[in-house]
C-alpha cells in the first residue's frame, strides 16, 4: 500500500469473513495520530504564555511609571545601592501634632539642680525640670525641685549655657515655686487653660528624666482623667499634701518633676509632678498641677506675694542668703527617713571626714544626730540652723542614735571656709 497518507494519519485495512469462510470486499479506516496533536496543543500553550507574559510586564511597567512619576524617589536603573544612598533625597515626612509640640515647646523646658554644700565640697542632691514663662529670665518649677537647696543651677536645653538661680518664691502646699536666671531674651512657654482639657485629649510630657544625660525628653499620651484628688506623703518629712491633678499616660519619671505637659496645640496644660511608679508596681500614672492653679500662685509671686514659703520645719527656704553655717562638725548628712531608721527622726550622717572633730569625739556613718546643746534635731537642715549660731573653736554636746541606744558625744567645730 502506498504511503501517501495525509500526514499525522495512518490507514488501517480490514476484511470481513463469513462463518463458513468465504471472504468479502474489505474496506479502509484511517486513523489520526495523536502524537502530532498534542504537540500541536502544546506549542500553542507556550506562545499563549509568551504572549501573556510580555503583555504582563508592559502593563506593570506602564502603572509604575504612572503611579510614581510624581515620587521624589527614583525607581528606574539609576537607583542607587544602600552604600549610595548617603545624599539621595528622600521624600519630606509630615510633621505631626507632637513634632510641633517639641519643636515649640522644647526650647523652654530647662534643667533645674539642686545643691548642697558639704565638707567634701559642692554636691548634687536633686535635679528636675522647669518652664520659662518671661522672656527675661523667670521660670516656674515644682516647689519640691528646690527645697533645702543651698545653690540652684538652671541649664538651658537651647544653649547648654548653665546659670545661677535666684529663688523668687513658692507655695509648699501647691508644690509651685518660681526661681530666675539672669539671662534675656529667652524663648518663652504659653500657657493654656486647663479647664478645657478633656479626657482622651492627647497630651505630651516634657523635661529631664534622672537629670542633663536625658534633657528635652519627649513622651506622648492621653489625658486619663481630669481633676483627680490625691494625697502624697513626703517620706523624709512625713508632711502630708492633697493636690489636684491630671492624671495622663505619658510616661513621667523622676526629673520630670517642673517640667510641661502640653496639648496638642503646644500650651501648657499642667506641670508635671508626680508618679507612681514601681514601689506602687503601676505603670501608666502620671500627674501633674493643673496650669490654672500653678498661675494662681505664680501671679501673686510676680506681684510680690512670696505666699510665706516655709520648710517643714519652720526654716524659709534660701532666697539669695547663704544657708551655710559657719562652723563645720566635718560630716556629710541627710533627713533620716523614719520608716527605714526605726521611727527615729534626725540628721543621717552619710559620710564623715576622719580629720574633723565629729570623726575625733566617735561619730560614725549612719549615726543620727537627734539633740545638739539640748535643741531637737529632725532633719539636715535643723543641725545646719543648730551650728549657725556657733564659732569655730566652740565644743557641742550630740546625741546620737545607734544600734537602739542614745549615745552622747562632744564634738569640736572647725571654721568653715
Amino acid at each position: 500500500m502506498e504511503n501517501d497518507e495525509p500526514k499525522g494519519y495512518k490507514t488501517a485495512s480490514w476484511k470481513r469473513v463469513s462463518h463458513d469462510g468465504h471472504q468479502f470486499n474489505g474496506a479502509e479506516i484511517k486513523f489520526r495520530s495523536n502524537k502530532t496533536g498534542r504537540i500541536k496543543y502544546i506549542f500553542k500553550g507556550v506562545v499563549f504564555i509568551l504572549i501573556a507574559a510580555v503583555s504582563g510586564g508592559v502593563s506593570a511597567a506602564y502603572l509604575i511609571d504612572y503611579k510614581y512619576s510624581t515620587y521624589p524617589i527614583s525607581y528606574g536603573t539609576n537607583n542607587p545601592s544602600l552604600m549610595e544612598q548617603n545624599n539621595t533625597p528622600t521624600a519630606d515626612i509630615p510633621k505631626n501634632s507632637i513634632t510641633k509640640v517639641a519643636e515649640t515647646v522644647g526650647p523652654t523646658v530647662v534643667g533645674i539642680s539642686n545643691k548642697n554644700e558639704t565638707f567634701f565640697g559642692e554636691r548634687t542632691s536633686g535635679s528636675g525640670s522647669g518652664i520659662i514663662f518671661a522672656p527675661n529670665g523667670y521660670i516656674v518649677t515644682n516647689y519640691h525641685v528646690i527645697e533645702g537647696a543651698e545653690k540652684v543651677t538652671v541649664k538651658l536645653v537651647s544653649s547648654n549655657k548653665t546659670f545661677d538661680a535666684k529663688y523668687i518664691g513658692g507655695d509648699i502646699n501647691r508644690d509651685i515655686a518660681v526661681i530666675k536666671i539672669d539671662a534675656k531674651g529667652l524663648p518663652v512657654a504659653k500657657f493654656g487653660d486647663s479647664n478645657k482639657v478633656k479626657v482622651g485629649d492627647v497630651s505630651v510630657a516634657i523635661g529631664n528624666p534622672l537629670g542633663d544625660e536625658f534633657a528635652g525628653s519627649v513622651t506622648a499620651g492621653i489625658i486619663s482623667a481630669v481633676n483627680r484628688k490625691i494625697k502624697v506623703q513626703d517620706p523624709t518629712t512625713g508632711r502630708i499634701t492633697n493636690y489636684t491633678v491630671f492624671q495622663t499616660d505619658a510616661a513621667i519619671n523622676p526629673g520630670n518633676s517642673g517640667g510641661a505637659l502640653c496639648n496638642e496645640a503646644g500650651e501648657i496644660i499642667g506641670i508635671n509632678s508626680l508618679k507612681l511608679g514601681a514601689s506602687s508596681n503601676v505603670e501608666g500614672m502620671g500627674f501633674a498641677i493643673t496650669i490654672n492653679e500653678a498661675k494662681t500662685v505664680v501671679d501673686k509671686i510676680m506681684k510680690g506675694d512670696k505666699a510665706a514659703v516655709t520648710t517643714n520645719n519652720g526654716s524659709t527656704v534660701n532666697s539669695g542668703e547663704t544657708n551655710i553655717p559657719p562652723v563645720k562638725m566635718g560630716i556629710a548628712v541627710s533627713n533620716a527617713v523614719p520608716e527605714q531608721k526605726n521611727g527615729i527622726k534626725g540628721a543621717y550622717v552619710e559620710e564623715v571626714d576622719p580629720n574633723l572633730g565629729a570623726s575625733m569625739a566617735g561619730i560614725r556613718p549612719s549615726d543620727i544626730i537627734t539633740e545638739v546643746d539640748k535643741v531637737k534635731i529632725t532633719s539636715g537642715d535643723d543641725l545646719m540652723q543648730a551650728l549657725k549660731s556657733h564659732k569655730p573653736g566652740d565644743i557641742i554636746n550630740c546625741n546620737v542614735w545607734r544600734n537602739g541606744r542614745t549615745i552622747q558625744f562632744k564634738v569640736a567645730l572647725s571654721e568653715n571656709k
